[in-house]
């Protein structure tokens, strides 16, 4: 072979940035190009695994589609244009909207993303702190603010929030989780089927509760259908038997430190007296005789812990089921115990360098829903666009995020996104919700950034720190998301104070690494540094989740506040909900996939492989009753909106409930995602309203939408045309400005 030819192959260890469970890689490379990805064997957490979504890092790295400079929406499409005049131009756009209609005239949506991005999260305070607006959204009230409001309450602080001990408990109750998909979620647990298969293989027991027969529901000891939206239901009835069974009396005052530390747990043998198992066993599908049953191995087991997910948070009472979970895990003895819930030790301790978090200082202006640790909720966006008078959003900033498929009542936002003056996203795809940008700022991929996982080491199971350099060097016509905030910051808040001014110098000469190794420096292990983490690409192992009570409380007085008051009212709603449920409804519900994540892994090819999942599925009696065939197309309509698609009936679900994955719906206008369009689906999220929320928490409540089906023939149903700019005039204008959007 002629030495022209020869590739010389290096190695690159990393942490996988694409979903929560910070798997360890091992990447082979030629300098240029990535040749393979494969789990690391040496990372001390996840051993070896890896699941199917680390290949995708190569396809966003490589992906033609990817915007790798500046553009701007033009009467003839997307052109690019250079980062200062695109940087001058955003700021001017900002300025402009809240000199004429006041500062909160401009709003801020981080997507999910951001919390996988060293980068991001270290500085996006700057990009914040800069446009100086209230109007603050996040995928935090579509996802998981239920564990912050319970953990701000209870313990002092909304990410002080306690994990399953997975690798030594002996019996593991999963309330509307799928850790087999999700490898975890507020529990990053790599290789969850091996956790499993584990706890089963020590004589040990894994009960799954969902509507759904999930990947995780499948290889557990038992499965058990529920209605969607009466988990609140099952949990009372569960925690009145701890009571009535007597369990709550028979841990220890010395053994059970966490009721000892709770000023109000007398308080809570009478929360659900009014709940008992037969009086919820025909909502929740879930008979009495189960239930006790369910409370008592509970109870027995050597140890034991309850974990509820998505499927809990994101309904109508997710955060009343978020802090009866938490209830039943302390008055049974299983927080702050090995093998019950835990609180991980981070080498970076973001808990004691941020602030503990709020409710309801402020609530939104158009459907009064409270704010939370200074956002509102996503629920309220579009009428905060749509709904006329002072404080009206006019503009727009979308941060690594594409709400128009991934927030309530999706087809409303993205027509309230169409009428704003100015908008500017910093994403690196033309998606759903981009596509609305004025001018779209992309950042770098994940393999051109240094990574640390500043937010997914709060949740851990095992507690360990690993730093990865970047693989490859940017283009220098490329900026990171942390010099996109810091440029556009300069730009909007010319009078920062000197100091402001001073840490952003910094920043910008050594990189937001200087901020990690500081982090390190004042946390809890001694002598851990990021020069020690450099010596050891594969990571350091710090150890087991040990017990950190009252050490882990953030209130002053050192006790756990278990807010009784605030979560009693909440009881109304629910006698409300038993009294008036409609058991003849048919409800919604999603699902996620091992090689799906949200909407912004569908332009991987080598995810999308395979037979199409973007389907409705639903039990054959409910198909047998709405005259539905397998693979037949049927029209699902809500409240807001109808979608058509193809069905799969299958005894996964429980009759009188059906199933759409999250995150599909690639065919709107204007997208440039070609592998996603071609395996476009729908969206869910025209389906779900924004409307239901939970009331508590201002949650969206996404799980549970009543809907009607209806069979319909092909031939009546025109085909969704992919319209848009093209991708090859794109290109075209790419080669005549002699710059580069995409490769």
């Amino acid at each position: 072979m002629p030495k022209s030819t020869i590739v010389s192959e290096q190695t690159h260890f990393r942490t996988c940035t694409l979903c929560e469970a910070m798997c360890g890689i091992e990447i082979k490379h030629d300098g240029k190009k990535v040749l393979s990805i494969k789990g690391d064997s040496n990372d001390p957490f996840s051993e070896g695994y890896i699941c199917p979504k680390a290949t995708a890092l190569q396809d966003l790295h490589e992906d033609p589609d990817r915007l790798r400079q500046p553009v701007q929406r033009t009467a003839d499409g997307w052109k690019p244009i250079s980062w200062p005049k695109a940087l001058d131009q955003v700021a001017a756009g900002i300025e402009s909207v809240q000199k004429k209609y006041g500062q909160n005239a401009v709003g801020i949506y981080l997507g999910n993303p951001n919390v996988h991005n060293m980068g991001g999260m270290l500085t996006v305070k700057h990009l914040l702190n800069s446009v100086k607006t209230r109007s603050r959204f996040s995928a935090t009230s579509i996802d998981q603010l239920p564990h912050h409001v319970v953990s701000m309450h209870l313990f002092g602080h909304m990410l002080r929030i306690p994990v399953p001990d997975v690798n030594r408990t002996q019996y593991m109750l999963i309330i509307g989780g799928n850790p087999l998909a999700s490898n975890g979620s507020i529990m990053s647990a790599p290789n969850m089927r091996q956790k499993l298969k584990d706890i089963k293989a020590r004589d040990g027991k894994v009960v799954v509760i969902d509507p759904r027969r999930t990947e995780t529901a499948t290889m557990a000891s038992e499965h058990h259908f529920i209605r969607p939206a009466t988990d609140v239901l099952l949990l009372l009835a569960m925690l009145n038997e701890i009571y009535l069974q007597g369990y709550a009396n028979k841990v220890p005052a010395s053994t059970n430190k966490a009721a000892a530390l709770a000023p109000e747990i007398e308080r809570i043998a009478t929360f659900a007296q009014d709940y008992s198992a037969e009086s919820v066993a025909r909502i929740t599908g879930i008979e009495a005789t189960e239930i006790k049953r369910l409370v008592k191995e509970f109870c027995e087991a050597k140890s034991s812990v309850c974990y509820g997910r998505m499927g809990v948070s994101v309904q109508e009472f997710g955060l009343l089921c978020q802090y009866l979970i938490m209830l039943i895990n302390i008055v049974t003895g299983r927080l702050d115990q090995v093998g019950g819930l835990m609180f991980p030790n981070p080498a970076v301790d973001v808990v004691n360098n941020t602030g503990p978090g709020y409710l309801g200082k402020r609530h939104s202006r158009v459907s009064n829903l409270p704010d939370f640790n200074s956002e509102y909720p996503v629920a309220a966006m579009s009428d905060e666009m749509l709904v006329e008078g002072d404080g009206q959003l006019k503009a727009f900033i979308s941060v690594a995020g594409n709400p128009v498929l991934s927030t309530p009542n999706g087809a409303k936002l993205d027509k309230a996104l169409g009428q704003l003056e100015f908008m500017v996203a910093i994403d690196y795809y033309v998606n759903e919700t981009s596509r609305h940008a004025n001018i779209i700022l992309p950042p770098v991929s994940p393999l051109e950034r240094e990574h640390y996982d500043v937010t997914f080491n709060n949740f851990a199971v095992h507690n360990v720190a690993k730093y990865s350099p970047a693989l490859f060097a940017k283009h220098s016509n490329a900026k990171h998301d942390w010099q996109i905030y810091l440029e556009l910051a300069k730009r909007l808040d010319k009078k920062a104070p000197i100091k402001t001014k001073v840490e952003r110098s910094l920043i910008s000469a050594l990189g937001p690494k200087f901020l990690l190794d500081q982090g390190l420096k004042r946390g809890p292990y001694e002598g851990l540094t990021l020069k020690k983490l450099l010596k050891n690409p594969h990571g350091i192992d710090l150890g087991v989740m040990q017990s950190m009570l009252p050490q882990a409380l953030k209130h002053k007085d050192k006790r756990i506040d278990l807010n009784v008051d605030f979560y009693l009212t909440d009881l109304e709603r629910v006698q409300t909900m038993r009294q008036q449920y409609d058991a003849g409804q048919i409800l919604l519900i999603g699902r996620r996939h091992v090689r799906s994540n949200n909407s912004w892994l569908h332009n991987s090819y080598r995810l999308v492989k395979g037979k199409s999942r973007c389907t409705l599925m639903l039990h054959p009696q409910t198909a047998a009753q709405q005259g539905i065939e397998d693979g037949q197309l049927v029209k699902v309509t809500s409240r807001v909106g109808s979608v058509v698609l193809s069905a799969e009936v299958t005894n996964e679900l429980m009759p009188g409930v059906v199933s759409i994955p999250h995150g599909f719906g690639h065919s709107r206008k204007g997208v440039i995602q070609r592998i996603a369009q071609a395996h476009a689906g729908v969206s869910v999220n025209d389906l779900t309203d924004d409307t239901l929320i939970d009331q508590l928490s201002g949650n969206a409540a996404v799980n549970g939408v009543p809907v009607q089906l209806e069979a319909v023939e092909p031939q009546s149903i025109e085909p969704a045309a992919i319209e848009g700019q093209s991708f090859t005039s794109l290109a075209t204008e790419q080669q005549q400005s002699g710059t580069s959007i995409a490769s």
